[in-house]
C-alpha cells in the first residue's frame, strides 16, 4: 500500500505546501475535519471579484491530505467558486466512481489516483477542496469571515 499511495511525487508535494499560514483579513474561513482519520484543514480566503485573490492554509493531515492541499495551494489563485466546485466534484468522482482525474487548473490531482483503491483515505484527500469550496461560497455571499467546522463523513 505505501508504494502505491505514497509515491515520490506525492511525498514531494506533501513536503512543499505553499500558502501556509493565515491571512490578515480573509473574506471567509472554513475548517474541515475527517472523523475517520482526524486530519484537519483550515483555509482563509480573500476574493478579488469572483476569483480567488489570496489563500492561506493550515494543514494537519497525512501525506495524501498534505499533497492535495499543496496542489490546491499551487493552482488556486484566479480560480472562481465554480472552478473550485468543479475540481472538488471531479476529485470526488475520481476517488469514489473511478472517473478520470480533474482536468485543467487542478489536473495535478491525477497524482492522487492511487488513493481510489483505499476508501479510508478519500476523506483526507478531499478535505482541502471541501474547505476551499465552503470558504469561497461564504466569501462570495459576503457573509462575515467566521470559521466553519464541518466533520466529513464517508
Amino acid at each position: 500500500m505505501s508504494d502505491e499511495l505514497y509515491s515520490n511525487a506525492v511525498l514531494r508535494l506533501a513536503a512543499d505546501i505553499p500558502r501556509i499560514g493565515r491571512l490578515a483579513r480573509p473574506h471567509a474561513s472554513a475548517r474541515k475535519v475527517s472523523r475517520l482519520c482526524g486530519s484537519e484543514i483550515e483555509v482563509d480566503i480573500a476574493m478579488a471579484g469572483n476569483r480567488v485573490g489570496d489563500l492561506a492554509l493550515r494543514v494537519k493531515a497525512c501525506a495524501l491530505g498534505q499533497a492535495s492541499a499543496a496542489i490546491l495551494g499551487r493552482h488556486v489563485i484566479g480560480a472562481s467558486h465554480k472552478d473550485l466546485v468543479m475540481a472538488r466534484d471531479q476529485l470526488r468522482a475520481m476517488l469514489k466512481e473511478g472517473k478520470p482525474a480533474p482536468r485543467g487548473r487542478f489536473a495535478e490531482l491525477a497524482l492522487l489516483e492511487s488513493a481510489r483503491a483505499y476508501p479510508a483515505r478519500h476523506q483526507s484527500v478531499m478535505l482541502a477542496f471541501e474547505a476551499v469550496v465552503d470558504a469561497a461560497a461564504t466569501a462570495t455571499r459576503g457573509r462575515a469571515a467566521t470559521p466553519q467546522t464541518t466533520p466529513l463523513t464517508g
